[in-house]
C-alpha cells in the first residue's frame, strides 16, 4: 500500500488525506501546530472558544456542505439573514436591501446605477480568463466610473489588499462579487449566512475523528524542516527536532515560499516560481465585548483613517449563547508580509484599533471590552496579479513523488473554506492517477 505524507494539517491537507484514504492509500498528516485546522483553527478568547479568524458558510458552499454531511454534521448548520453596514465620511449607513442602496448618500443616482451595473455585469461573467489580463482599477473605472471607483471600490480594495491592489487583476473583484452574489437567495436577494454550533472547533474535531477512524495517522507538533529525496524512490521528511520519515509520495500544502525553503532539491526554476508568488497576510484582532455594536454582520469601511479592514460582528449571525451571552467582534487588517504591523505589539495594536472603534461607535464604553487578542499570519492568500495563472508553478515538482498544492492554486476564486475543499478534490485525479515519474498522465497543470 502506497504511503502518502501530507505536510500541513489545515483543511486542504485534511481533505486531501480524507480523499487519499478513500482511494486506499496509507496516509500520514504532519502538522506543526498543536491542533488541526490551519487558518480555520479555533482559539480561546476570554472564556469563549471560537474561530481564530472569521468564517461563514454560504448557501452556495456546496463542497463544504457535502463534507459536513460526510462527517456527520448534516443538517446542523444554522442559517440567518444578515445585514450589511457601510461606514463612510464618518457615518454609519445600512446597505442591506435595494431601498437602502437607493438612499445611500455618498453616491448620486447615476453613480448608484453604474455601481449596480458593475456588480450585475460581474455576476454574469462566466469566463474569468480575459479579466486576468486587465488591471482591477481599469476595469472598475470603465464600468463604474472614476468617482464610484474612488469613493467605493478603491477604499475596499485597499482594505483587502493594501497597496498591492495596484498589481491585481480584475479577476479578483469578479471572484469576490461572484461568491457573494451566489450567497443571496434567488428572488428574495437576501444574504443567507450559516454556522455550525460550536464553530470550527466542532467541525475540525469531528473531521479529525473521522480521519483517525478511517486509519489516517496524524502527528501534531511536528513542524517540517526539510523534504528531500530519500533512498530509492522514497521522499524523506525531516520534522520535529530530530525525527525523519520516508514516504512513497508527499504533498506539501504550506505557502509557496515556505515550500521553496523546505525543499532544497527543487530545481532553480521551480524555486524562482514559488518565490515569485506574492502573498497578502492578515493581522486580525478578536474582541469579546459585553454588548453588540450594531445589527450588521459586516461593516465595510471606506474612511482612510480607520486602521482595520472592516468590523465583523459574529453575534449578528451567531446566537450570543455561543459566546456566553456576549459579543464577538473581529477587526482584520490585510497587509503584505513585510508590513511593519506584523512586528507591532498587541498593546500597540489594541490601543489603535480600540481607539478607532470607539470613534466609530461613541457608545462603546471602556468597560464593554472583556478580552482582546491578536492573530498574525504573514501568508494568507496569493495576490492575483496580472496573468497570474500563466506564472503559477505546477503542482508536480522536479522531485519524483513530491507535489506542492496550496491556496495559491485557487486561480479563479477567493480564499475560503469551500474553495479550499474544492481545490483538494479537483487535484485528486492528477495525484492518484500520476505514474511513477510523478507527472499527471495528461501532462496538465492545475
Amino acid at each position: 500500500m502506497e504511503h502518502w505524507g501530507i505536510v500541513g494539517g489545515g483543511l486542504l491537507g485534511m481533505t486531501l488525506a480524507h480523499r487519499l484514504r478513500q482511494h486506499g492509500k496509507r496516509v500520514t498528516v504532519l502538522e506543526g501546530g498543536d491542533r488541526l485546522g490551519g487558518l480555520a483553527a479555533p482559539w480561546s478568547i476570554g472564556d469563549v472558544v471560537w474561530d481564530r479568524h472569521y468564517h461563514v458558510i454560504l448557501l452556495s458552499d456546496t463542497r463544504l456542505r457535502a463534507l459536513l454531511a460526510e462527517i456527520g454534521l448534516a443538517g446542523e448548520t444554522r442559517w440567518s439573514v444578515t445585514k450589511t453596514g457601510f461606514y463612510t465620511d464618518g457615518k454609519l449607513y445600512s446597505m442591506s436591501n435595494a431601498l437602502e442602496f437607493l438612499g445611500f448618500p455618498p453616491l448620486n443616482l447615476l453613480e448608484k446605477v453604474r455601481l449596480a451595473a458593475t456588480i450585475f455585469r460581474a455576476s454574469r461573467i462566466r469566463d474569468w480568463r480575459p479579466l486576468e489580463r486587465q488591471s482591477v482599477v481599469e476595469w472598475l473605472e470603465r464600468w463604474s466610473g472614476k468617482n464610484v471607483c474612488d469613493k467605493i471600490w478603491l477604499p475596499l480594495l485597499r482594505a483587502k489588499l493594501g497597496e498591492c491592489y495596484r498589481r491585481t487583476s480584475a479577476a479578483f473583484i469578479w471572484a469576490t462579487i461572484a461568491r457573494m452574489y451566489a450567497a443571496r437567495r434567488t428572488g428574495l436577494k437576501k444574504e443567507m449566512f450559516g454556522y455550525v454550533e460550536g464553530g470550527y472547533a466542532r467541525i475540525l474535531d469531528r473531521f479529525g475523528e473521522a480521519l483517525r477512524d478511517a486509519g489516517v495517522e496524524i502527528e501534531l507538533r511536528a513542524p517540517v524542516r526539510r523534504v528531500r529525496r530519500g533512498d530509492g524512490d522514497s521522499i524523506r521528511v525531516e520534522y520535529g527536532s530530530d525525527r525523519t520519515a520516508d514516504f512513497d509520495r508527499v504533498v506539501m500544502t504550506v505557502p509557496a515560499p515556505v515550500a521553496a525553503r523546505a525543499c532544497p532539491d527543487l530545481s532553480a526554476e521551480q524555486v524562482e516560481k514559488l518565490n515569485g508568488i506574492e502573498y497578502v497576510g492578515i493581522v486580525c484582532a478578536s474582541l469579546l465585548c459585553k454588548n453588540p455594536l450594531s445589527p450588521y454582520y459586516v461593516t465595510n469601511i471606506t474612511d482612510s483613517w480607520v486602521p482595520f479592514t472592516a468590523v465583523i460582528e459574529m453575534s449578528a449571525l451567531v446566537d450570543r449563547d455561543q459566546f456566553g451571552g456576549h459579543t464577538l467582534i473581529y477587526l482584520p487588517k490585510y497587509a503584505s508580509p513585510d508590513d511593519p504591523i506584523f512586528s507591532r505589539s498587541d498593546d500597540d495594536i489594541r490601543d489603535e484599533f480600540v481607539g478607532a472603534l470607539r470613534r466609530m461607535h461613541p457608545g462603546f464604553a471602556p468597560d464593554d471590552l472583556l478580552a482582546f487578542q491578536v492573530s498574525r499570519v504573514r501568508h494568507v492568500f496569493a495576490l492575483p496579479t496580472i496573468e497570474y495563472s500563466g506564472r503559477l508553478p505546477s503542482t508536480t515538482t522536479s522531485i519524483r513523488g513530491l507535489y506542492i498544492v496550496n491556496s495559491a492554486h485557487i486561480v479563479n476564486g477567493t480564499l475560503n473554506v469551500n474553495e479550499t475543499i474544492q481545490l483538494a478534490e479537483r487535484m485528486m485525479p492528477s495525484l492518484t492517477d500520476a505514474p511513477a515519474d510523478g507527472m499527471p498522465r495528461d501532462g496538465s497543470r492545475p
